[in-house]
């Protein structure tokens, strides 16, 4: 391979826990430094365009805090970099294997628990986790997160994690995002938004609670209360029937049972939809017809839904519409939540999963509070968690119910490694700190879900200081412990290309040399023309909740409101929405100037009657809490939310908060039905005024 010559443009994919996985075109200064990132231009999909956060990650990867030694622990849990010494990797390694160790001799191989989550999306780099615990056969994990109630909605109706492709957004008169906020989270997504209302002079429509920055764009805005999208979803296909804006031959060719679903949902007419999510009548009829009068519609369903205890009905309740109105059979038309399930890749060496052993126990990661504490439904039975080894995720700030996750995390008898970028209030209660490669640093490789291209990247630059990849660090610990695998003998390379060919794609070099490779499946298949993948290959208005999750007594037989959030109470009052912020993305871009500058602070927004009512000014300290926490942070009047709604854009770290305590302090591990997963925006709060003044 010939020598590179600086400066030079790389190619390399965004890792971050966002559909959109841009390509990426890299600025490289020399070997070791980058300059401006941008979106690679020849993408169908990313076409050039990236977010603000990405394109200054010069200040991630060239940061003066970030981690760049080993570091043990010699201060008090939860003190920050002063707390910590630096050690040697080779002391470090040693002496998290024999502290690993002692704790599986003592209690049993589940007393360990590697805990991780999508801090990169590297099927490599994320997912080698897998095979460290099955090889050692510790506790496993349900990653609850994120995804788990909005696949679960998706999957029951049409069986497979897969839709329209989204570069179809161009080709539609009308496009429907629902759940989201693309301007912040997906800013390619609005890309092909852009195209179709100049080209075409398209729709917008918008759905979530409060107007966000997607929303001010829109045509029409439907702010809803949160979690009552079922109800909305309801009374448009209600009303879809009554204005005989269905495909009653598209109906009966692709879907179970479209006669039983009219007549259910004869009583969920737009009236009794607006007593549930506070919308007019008219704005409920209004949607609908234009919905249904608009065959090549296109319905961008976001993350919003898998935030609700009822998301999972809630999501399967707005999957139904294009069905009802045939837009799946039309180009431009149909519906995409995520795109995972095209890929197909082989995982088997990568995950260990010819280790697996079904026998272990599963741990739901949004539920570490509870597990740490020792609850013995939780713990299924087993020992108690005496270890843990984290890679990609900041628990003590994302993970819900902070106050019992910082407890947990305090014991004296918890062995804590914490493989990190930079000082996270996780790595803070750490035991053993090591220093972790960023993307440009390592070998991966990505699918995406938000698009449909598969791109294997290779280091662009040297590591940062002593800073090792999750991969090899994993396989060191392995080895220490006494196991070997595959997957853990061959290099990064060798692996994505073993994982390439036995999935029937092209090879390592081959990929990487292309950049990207597109994995759509067509029109037809992708629009399900072919058939849903379900047993019937109909789509499912009457799904088998049994085959999406263990917990699903309760859920609706056919599209519903499902009624079993955290409701508003006389003590409660308030519904809280805790929101992405546009300059983060999770916990991640939190350290940055750039992002911090941008967000400013924490942030109560509230509506100005609500605000005037409790005698809260703008600027104002506000006291938001619940049986679970408070927390203190500035309110802003913003009457882009119903009256007793407010938000709280996130995720800012603990530290940054008033009083030290996070948004997430407020929120439930509760699980959602069926499958599990967690409930970020289903939160009722009291809010009052505070005498520490304003600012």
């Amino acid at each position: 391979m010939a020598a590179v010559v600086y400066p030079a443009v790389g190619y390399s994919a965004c890792p971050h826990d966002c559909p959109s996985t841009c390509a990426l075109e890299v600025e490289l200064i020399d070997a070791r430094t980058i300059g401006r990132v941008r979106g690679a231009r020849d993408n169908s999909y990313t076409a050039g365009v990236l977010c603000a956060k990405v394109a200054r990650y010069a200040e991630r990867v060239h940061h003066p805090e970030r981690l760049g030694q080993p570091l043990r622990r010699r201060g008090p849990r939860g003190r920050g970099r002063d707390a910590f010494v630096e050690i040697g990797w080779d002391d470090a390694l040693d002496e998290i294997a024999e502290a690993f160790a002692r704790a599986m001799q003592r209690h049993g191989s589940e007393t360990l628990w590697p805990y991780h989550y999508a801090g990169t999306m590297g099927l490599l780099q994320r997912d080698s986790i897998e095979l460290f615990r099955n090889l050692l056969k510790t506790s496993r994990q349900h990653s609850t997160f994120c995804i788990t109630l909005a696949d679960a909605g998706w999957i029951a109706g049409t069986g497979v994690k897969r839709g329209s492709d989204p570069r179809a957004m161009a080709d539609s008169d009308l496009l429907v995002i629902w759940g989201g906020n693309p301007v912040y989270t997906q800013v390619n997504a609005m890309h092909h938004v852009a195209r179709a209302r100049r080209e075409r002079g398209a729709k917008l429509v918008v759905v979530d609670p409060y107007r966000n920055a997607t929303a001010q764009k829109a045509d029409l805005h439907l702010m809803l209360r949160p979690g009552t999208d079922g109800a909305l979803a309801c009374a448009v296909m209600h009303q879809l029937f009554a204005d005989d804006l269905v495909d009653r031959e598209y109906l009966e060719a692709y879907t179970d049972v479209p006669r039983e679903l009219e007549s259910h949902l004869a009583s969920r007419s737009p009236a009794w939809a607006s007593d549930i999510t506070g919308l007019d009548e008219d704005e409920i009829v209004e949607f609908a017809r234009l919905y249904g009068g608009i065959k090549n519609s296109f319905l961008r369903l976001g993350y919003g839904f898998t935030r609700s205890r009822n998301g999972a009905a809630n999501m399967h309740a707005a999957a139904c519409l294009p069905a009802l109105t045939g837009a799946w059979r039309e180009p431009g038309g149909g519906a995409l939540y995520a795109n995972g399930g095209i890929y197909g890749i082989d995982q088997t060496v990568i995950k260990g999963l010819d280790v697996l052993d079904p026998a272990t126990r599963v741990l739901d990661q949004s539920r570490i509070g509870d597990v740490l504490a020792g609850d013995p439904r939780d713990l299924q039975g087993g020992p108690p968690v005496t270890a843990l080894l984290v890679q990609n995720t900041n628990p003590a700030v994302v993970a819900p119910e902070t106050r019992k996750v910082l407890a947990g995390f305090a014991r004296d008898d918890l062995f804590v490694c914490v493989h990190e970028q930079f000082m996270t209030e996780t790595a803070a209660f750490a035991d053993i700190v090591l220093p972790a490669t960023m993307f440009l640093e390592h070998d991966d490789f990505y699918q995406a879900g938000g698009h449909t291209h598969l791109q294997v990247t290779r280091a662009l630059i040297e590591p940062f200081a002593e800073c090792r990849s999750n991969h090899r660090v994993l396989a060191e610990l392995a080895r220490r412990l006494g196991h070997s695998h595959p997957g853990f003998e061959q290099s990064p390379r060798a692996l994505i290309d073993d994982a390439l060919r036995r999935s029937g794609l092209p090879d390592e070099a081959t990929l990487f040399a292309a950049h990207w490779h597109d994995c759509a499946g067509g029109f037809e298949h992708d629009n399900f023309l072919d058939g849903f993948e379900t047993p019937d290959r109909r789509f499912h208005f009457r799904p088998d909740w049994s085959r999406v999750g263990p917990d699903y007594a309760a859920m609706p037989a056919l599209p519903d409101y499902l009624p079993v959030m955290h409701a508003a109470d006389d003590e409660h009052p308030f519904r809280l929405v805790a929101a992405p912020a546009r300059q983060f993305l999770n916990t991640s871009f939190t350290e940055t100037p750039g992002s911090r500058r941008a967000e400013a602070r924490p942030t109560l927004l509230i509506h100005p009657a609500d605000a005037a009512a409790l005698g809260l000014g703008d600027g104002e300290l506000a006291r938001v809490g619940n049986r679970l926490a408070d927390i203190l942070l500035h309110a802003k009047l913003f009457d882009g939310v119903q009256r007793g709604v407010v938000v709280i854009e996130s995720i800012w770290p603990n530290h940054a908060f008033i009083e030290g305590l996070g948004v997430n302090a407020l929120v439930s591990a509760e699980p959602g039905p069926p499958n599990g997963g967690a409930i970020y925006h289903d939160t009722a709060v009291w809010i009052r005024t505070d005498t520490g003044g304003s600012a």
